[in-house]
């Protein structure tokens, strides 16, 4: 039950920290900002709050390395956490290394709950989106079927939209 409670906590804060880190891409993570938080994983390896804070914190800084290693070590805690994956999505995509972000999106998809989908269908579109783009080229019919559910998520997705366009012909 605490668990559960813990969980649901997370995921609230994920969305209101999803939102945060689009507003403070323009301010970076201060060094003192992510000693801190690494003092407080020093005291409680397992503190998922303090865990979450620092990747966001990594990811603020533009550190990628640092901020992979960070969500990985949420998902040990919290494997079925899916918010994490799509963290390490993004931090992979952001690195440059789109077979880990693809892998991470997958793996994303695979953990959304049921009851979680409502809340996640503009993660979902685009996890769906990526990964489709990333297989246009090498395989067409996955490709067609993924960027079907990312449409399914989001119809409205112009990216989305012509990447559909483009793999009918």
């Amino acid at each position: 039950m605490k668990t559960n409670m813990k969980i649901k906590g997370l995921l609230l804060g994920f969305s209101l920290m999803t939102v945060g880190m689009i507003s403070a891409q323009n301010s970076p993570a201060t060094n003192a900002e992510i000693e801190t938080l690494n003092q407080k994983i020093v005291t409680n390896p397992s503190d998922t709050e303090a865990l979450v804070g620092l990747a966001t914190a990594y990811q603020n800084a533009n550190d990628w390395t640092s901020a992979i290693a960070t969500w990985n070590k949420i998902t040990a805690i919290l494997p079925d956490w899916a918010p994490a994956y799509y963290s390490i999505g993004y931090a992979n995509q952001s690195a440059k290394n789109n077979a880990g972000a693809k892998a991470a999106y997958e793996q994303y998809i695979a953990k959304v709950k049921p009851e979680e989908v409502d809340a996640a269908k503009q993660n979902l579109a685009y996890a769906y989106f990526f990964i489709a783009f990333q297989e246009k080229d090498t395989d067409k019919e996955k490709a067609k079927q993924y960027i079907a559910k990312s449409l399914q998520y989001d119809g409205s997705n112009q990216d989305a939209l012509n990447l559909s366009k483009s793999l009918m012909n």
